[in-house]
């Protein structure tokens, strides 16, 4: 039977935990877990990989769906495979690569229930491409408010399906997807790296290039001033083919197995091992690290997932952990892109992961976060002087250039800030509404932004 545990519980930034009710627990018995739930309300919680507040829910209760491989269907035929919603990324990897299948849309780790995935609308280096990862669903089964569940899709409710993707669990929780693969004749990704001065070079390169590749990333120095501001290490590529193999080396073509190679214990000193001295040194020998140019071919983790190499990686940043911010500003807004990045250099922030990427068209999702333009995602201690300040300042010269933050990141965007950022979210409000009058689902993030109406007070069960 399943049992009930007060639990601090915080995002991967290991920032402002709450405390909650959590509880794991089958498919078969979810609905009556929820619907014992207090006036705080319920919220799927997966395997935490959201940065900031968006998967705790202080004074209420968090569920956790299990899953497994055994909860993994594919249709070798199609391509499509039906997967429950607390199954992770990992273990779908682990049974389809394989077989010959990649998952459409991959985030920075495996670490990401399906689920989650969804209600993130997750995006990867693919996104000029293939778009994000709803774009690829063929159907969800959610559970609703009421304890009923429904099939959903993007010709079946389509506006409850679009709601759902990208609504951070605030719809239901996911109970199943169907999911539409990619056919892979390898798993190792053929790469091309270039390493470039300044940002001008790279957003040069990847504006000309991109278009060739289905995969593109890159590494940005955030240290880095004058006239080496913004230099870069740029990857690009895609599945490599079995000719793209050395036939001595190649083995079994499709042999995947991941492995987590280290762990950071979990006494790492209070401000941690990131600074601004040891971030420097880290990034002039990860640019130096690369040549000019280079073509490689590796494997599925080491171009998608390298960080899930490192166990608990979080844990460099110290007790006070870090504050993760990704944004996107539309193309021909290069100059705020330029302004944020001359801004994170003058301050000192240590940031020794930034990456860039373009996005290309959005989905109908109303509160899915990739649109069309460059989007930068960064780190940086918790403990770092005047954080606030400056996050609200980088804040403002995004809004004004157009664009938004993204949710599953975020951790410290005002209400009027987001509204700013999501013009639709009075219509994702009015499907919610529909769909839960009383405010069941709710989260930390969503009290934080407005996104529930704290005027509709639940009654305890």
């Amino acid at each position: 039977m399943a049992v009930l545990m007060r639990r601090a519980m915080s995002g991967w930034g290991r920032t402002n935990p709450s405390s909650c009710e959590v509880i794991d627990v089958d498919r078969a018995d979810i609905a009556a877990v929820v619907a014992q739930a207090s006036s705080r309300g319920a919220l799927a919680r997966g395997l935490g990989r959201s940065y900031g507040d968006s998967a705790q829910n202080g004074g209420g209760l968090l569920v956790r769906l299990g899953g497994t491989a055994a909860d993994i269907f594919l249709d070798p035929d199609t391509g499509v495979v039906r997967v429950g919603g607390g199954v992770s990324l990992d273990d779908l990897l682990r049974v389809v690569v394989p077989r010959g299948w990649f998952i459409p849309v991959s985030p920075g780790t495996r670490s990401v229930t399906i689920g989650g995935a969804v209600a993130s609308d997750i995006h990867g280096k693919n996104h000029h491409v293939d778009g994000s990862f709803g774009n690829h669903v063929v159907s969800l089964t959610l559970l609703l408010a009421d304890g009923s569940t429904m099939v959903v899709g993007p010709q079946q409710h389509a506006e409850i399906f679009w709601a759902t993707v990208g609504g951070m669990g605030l719809t239901g929780i996911i109970l199943e997807a169907n999911v539409r693969l990619l056919a892979i004749e390898t798993s190792r990704c053929a790469v091309e790296t270039t390493r470039h001065d300044n940002l001008d070079s790279l957003l040069t390169e990847m504006s000309d290039g991109d278009e060739h590749y289905r995969y593109s990333v890159s590494w940005i120095d955030l240290i880095a001033k004058g006239r080496h501001l913004g230099r870069s290490v740029l990857s690009r590529g895609d599945h490599a083919k079995l000719s793209d193999l050395d036939a001595r080396a190649a083995g079994d073509p499709l042999r995947y197995g991941p492995r987590q190679r280290i762990s950071v214990p979990p006494l790492v000193p209070t401000p941690g091992v990131l600074n601004h001295a040891s971030v420097a040194l880290f990034n002039e020998g990860w640019f130096r690290h690369y040549p000019a140019r280079r073509a490689s071919v590796e494997g599925i983790g080491a171009f998608f997932h390298p960080l899930d190499g490192v166990g608990a990686w979080n844990r460099l940043y110290g007790r006070l952990g870090f504050v993760q911010y990704q944004f996107v500003v539309p193309f021909g807004e290069e100059t705020a892109l330029r302004d944020v990045i001359e801004r994170l250099s003058a301050s000192g922030a240590a940031s020794f992961l930034a990456v860039l990427k373009r996005f290309g068209v959005g989905n109908p999702a109303p509160l899915s976060f990739p649109s069309p333009g460059w989007t930068l995602a960064l780190d940086i201690p918790a403990r770092s002087k005047g954080l606030a300040s400056l996050l609200h300042d980088l804040d403002r010269v995004v809004l004004d250039a157009g664009g938004r933050h993204y949710l599953a990141k975020d951790s410290h965007t005002t209400p009027a800030a987001f509204r700013r950022g999501y013009p639709r979210l009075a219509e994702w409000q009015t499907i919610r509404d529909r769909l839960d009058p009383g405010r069941l689902w709710c989260s930390d993030q969503a009290r934080r932004l407005e996104l529930v109406d704290q005027a509709i007070i639940r009654s305890s069960s």
